[in-house]
């Protein structure tokens, strides 16, 4: 199989939809070879997106960026660090699933060459870990200034370690990342098919 598909958990809890994926890699002393992705193998695997845009970034040690998603054009994302290291977050945000609030994070390593999926209905947000990173996500819908929204990075609520994750080190933040809003457990966000059914 050219690929392993493990589903994520937090707190004992399967967090539906939510995957990291572990491409085969091929390498001898000429380098390596791997799929990034193929549509047989994750429809095999349950996963039944479909991409329609690719985005790549670059980011220095310390910054993060999230915690984003998107109203009107919610995305999937298949994301993973091209080069470099970053530790990657999801945080569901559908009313009524199970582990509604709760976050997963994963290591994405270029050496490793991990892969996370994340379904609609999720805030996403990633911090850099190495000098660099160039880090690429495959998205299931445009991408929609319009429709931007964020929840805070700190949010006490949903609590994610990210001074354990890199001791010592200063989240770097875009002005907008440092204003968006708090999360709350009694307001509307996404519905469980990742739909938005929020006030924006």
């Amino acid at each position: 199989m050219p690929f392993t598909f493990t589903p994520c958990s937090a707190d004992g809890l399967v967090i539906d939809g939510l995957f990291e994926i572990q491409p085969k890699v091929f390498g001898d002393n000429r380098g390596y070879f791997f799929e990034v992705y193929s549509e047989k193998e994750f429809k095999a695997a349950g996963l039944m997106m479909t991409f329609i845009q690719d985005n790549q970034s670059s980011s220095s040690k310390g910054v993060l960026r999230g915690l984003h998603f998107q109203t009107q054009h919610p995305q999937g994302k298949l994301v993973r660090a091209v080069s470099g290291q970053v530790y990657d977050v999801a945080v569901d945000l559908r009313n009524g699933s199970e582990t509604f609030g709760r976050y997963y994070g994963v290591v994405l390593d270029s050496e490793k060459q991990n892969q996370f999926y994340i379904p609609e209905g999720f805030a996403h947000g990633f911090y850099v870990l190495s000098d660099t990173a160039v880090f690429a996500y495959k998205c299931t819908d445009f991408y929609d200034p319009a429709g931007e929204g964020g929840i805070m990075w700190n949010d006490p609520q949903i609590g994610i370690p990210w001074d354990s994750i890199a001791p010592g080190m200063t989240p770097v933040l875009s002005e907008k990342d440092g204003k968006h809003q708090n999360f709350d457990r009694n307001g509307s966000w996404f519905d469980i098919h990742g739909r938005w059914c929020g006030n924006r």
